[in-house]
């Protein structure tokens, strides 16, 4: 068919060179789009009803893209004769350019291989909370051929070269299961009760709304705490109370953990439960007699 159409075209003038060239590529932009708008409608509604990850359906919407242009470009050389001995000297000088593509095109395939990697061992998906590094957090948005979009709290979107995440240690909140439990360490004075502060934190994270009983059955019916309270170290000045509170996920987590630590401040101030701050003693020496003049 590209024989033909290469026949035909030999024989035309220019104007209708152009002509084709043109119509090729929008041909190529509308394919690309309609590609686009039944993956979106079609794809992504039958990954909802089937409970698919739709990481994979953005991800190839990119590819499909790529690959379309791609082809695009090869049947305009190849089916207009001018343009096909262009290519072919192109071809014939091709070692030199195709070292200096791929010494700077190094990065853009490293980030290509290591989208292809993240889709297909799914260390994070479409949807999900994660942290990389120690820098950035957020839910992710997007995965295409080059970059990750992540949205962070402050509604900010941070765009990640794929390579880049492949070297970094990811810290999933949403993988596998999305419950979170916060650990909320408080000190207390020595002089202050233990009991009586562990009680307090408990009953302040059973009265919030975002608390999450996670306990097994078997947890139950052994009537064990829900919100787990342990000395974990005994300081310098104060006794170290941790406790373990569970949230459904990490954005309730955080905003639990907030009000915890403000309702729990203010209780204890009502009864009597200290929280212990640095405070220094300073001893003044005077080996001589001070000498006041009045002037």
């Amino acid at each position: 068919m590209i024989e033909t159409l290469e026949a035909l075209l030999k024989n035309l003038g220019i104007g209708y060179k152009v002509l084709f060239i043109l119509t090729t590529i929008i041909t190529g932009l509308i394919i690309s789009k309609l590609l686009h708008f039944f993956m979106n409608r079609m794809l992504k509604k039958a990954s909802d009803l089937l409970n698919v990850d739709p990481t994979n359906y953005s991800f190839l919407k990119n590819a499909v893209s790529f690959l379309i242009f791609i082809i695009m470009i090869i049947i305009i050389f190849y089916s207009i004769p001018e343009l096909k001995s262009v290519g072919v000297s192109l071809m014939a000088s091709a070692g030199i350019l195709a070292a200096i593509l791929g010494f700077a095109s190094q990065q853009a395939f490293s980030n290509i291989i290591s989208g292809i990697f993240i889709v297909i061992f799914k260390p994070f998906r479409v949807g999900d909370f994660i942290k990389i590094g120690e820098l950035h957090h957020g839910t992710v948005e997007d995965i295409t051929l080059r970059h990750t979009v992540i949205n962070n709290p402050e509604n900010r979107r941070v765009i990640i070269p794929n390579s880049v995440i492949s070297s970094e240690t990811i810290l999933n909140s949403s993988i596998t299961d999305p419950k979170i439990c916060t650990f909320l360490e408080i000190g207390i004075s020595y002089s202050s009760s233990i009991d009586k502060a562990i009680e307090i934190i408990q009953n302040q994270a059973l009265n919030h709304p975002n608390f999450y009983d996670n306990r097994t059955e078997a947890e139950k019916n052994e009537n064990k705490d829900k919100v787990g309270v342990r000395v974990i170290n005994l300081g310098d000045s104060s006794v170290t109370l941790r406790a373990y509170v569970w949230a459904e996920d990490s954005g309730k987590a955080f905003v639990m953990k907030c009000d915890l630590l403000k309702s729990i401040k203010e209780q204890f101030d009502k009864d009597g439960i200290e929280i212990p701050f640095p405070h220094q003693t300073v001893y003044l020496r005077q080996d001589k007699p001070l000498k006041i003049t009045q002037i």
